[in-house]
């Protein structure tokens, strides 16, 4: 909408990472310096951290663009809880290996055949893992074991992993990485933009789509834009869409101060909103575990606290009262069928059909019935919450 109001090519402030718009800051400048040398080096990994929103996808696409894919094969993966064996199974796929069964061995064999023949084609492969802060420990120790793959002492895998501020923290942390610890070979953790940076990455973003200076911006409204979003790009970028949004909606050709503090009023009230939602929380940043996934660092403190077991939502009761009304229509169709045969009259195959479909009712029926006690004897032997029936 706002696009066709302004002349834009496109939308200059969308949220999903594209090398297009990639704003080099001065601490993506140093980033990009860390991976330049980290990469020059060919071996270990390389880490880089940012908090949700601070450009680290956006970096690595610009950084996928810049690289000679003739010299180095790259696989990229998103970890969801993945554990050690999964992970191993994801890696292959990234780079395009078809594991058959779930033979781990096999799968790891796949992978050091292909680096082996990558490597003797003259080709360097990269591993780009982004949400490390997701992965198990276990997991961890699985991409350790992957650098080990050597031909003669050429190492054949490096890996660069992308992670929020609470894997730096397990990462510098923890006692089961310290093997892991000694292969980081650079590492870098994005910090905001600062107020100064604000106007030309404002600038930027609306040059890509072609904008001509019209709307215009108050000088003012970029020190208040850092303010408000912290210095967070994906943050700028909700922000600046609600501005052009609202530029648009109210035709305006100068976007000023005014209209940001309604803009943020409006993004309060949407965020006041969400948060009184029923069941809506905000993840806590607890203390590094002493043992455990990484997955579960940022919510530590919350798994302190007991968890009072939710209620059942199935009616047993009731269930039982139908099986009982099934069974009762059951007797009344049998007893019909034995009065026919004495008869001898020719009703006999209906009520048959009738007797053969109240039983099939009826094994259903006792399936759920077993199925929700069994769960019933779950939630109250462990307190967890029930298992939605099938």
């Amino acid at each position: 909408m706002f696009e066709d109001f302004y002349g834009l090519t496109g939308r200059p402030f969308q949220l999903t990472p594209d090398p297009d718009f990639y704003f080099e800051s001065t601490t993506h400048r140093k980033a990009l310096s860390y991976l330049g040398y980290g990469m020059a080096q060919g071996e270990g990994f390389i880490v880089i951290t940012g908090e949700v929103g601070a450009g680290k996808s956006t970096l690595v696409a610009h950084l996928m663009q810049k690289i000679d894919h003739s010299r180095m094969t790259v696989g990229q993966i998103v970890t969801s809880n993945l554990d050690g064996e999964e992970l191993v199974y994801v890696v292959a796929q990234s780079f395009g290996l078809d594991i058959e069964g779930h033979d781990k061995a096999g799968a790891l064999g796949a992978i050091e055949a292909f680096l082996h023949e990558e490597a003797r084609s003259g080709r360097r492969c990269m591993l780009v893992v982004d949400e490390s802060q997701n992965l198990s420990v276990e997991a961890l120790e699985e991409l350790r074991m992957l650098s080990n793959f050597q031909l003669g002492s050429h190492p054949l895998l490096q890996t660069l992993l992308l992670g929020q501020p609470e894997f730096r923290q397990v990462l510098a942390e923890h006692p089961a990485l310290e093997q892991l610890r000694q292969r980081v070979i650079a590492t870098h953790h994005l910090e905001p933009m600062g107020e100064e940076e604000i106007e030309p990455y404002i600038a930027h973003r609306l040059r890509c789509v072609g904008w001509d200076g019209n709307p215009e911006f108050d000088r003012r409204i970029f020190a208040e834009l850092h303010q408000a979003a912290g210095g967070i790009p994906r943050k700028v970028n909700q922000v600046a869409t609600r501005l052009l949004l609202l530029g648009a909606v109210e035709q305006r050709t100068r976007i000023d101060s005014a209209m940001l503090r309604a803009v943020l009023e409006e993004m309060q009230r949407d965020s006041a909103s969400s948060e009184t939602e029923p069941g809506a929380t905000k993840p806590r940043l607890g203390p590094v575990p002493a043992s455990g996934p990484v997955k579960h660092a940022a919510r530590a403190g919350a798994a302190e606290e007991p968890q009072a077991p939710a209620e059942p939502s199935v009616d047993l009761m009731a269930m039982l009262a139908e099986r009982d009304a099934q069974i009762a229509e059951l007797q009344q169709a049998v007893i019909e069928l034995s009065h026919a045969i004495e008869r001898g009259d020719g009703e006999t195959a209906d009520l048959n059909e009738r007797v053969a479909a109240f039983g099939r009712r009826l094994d259903e029926q006792e399936r759920s019935v077993r199925e929700v006690l069994a769960m019933l004897i779950e939630w109250i032997e462990t307190g967890q919450p029930p298992r939605v029936a099938a």
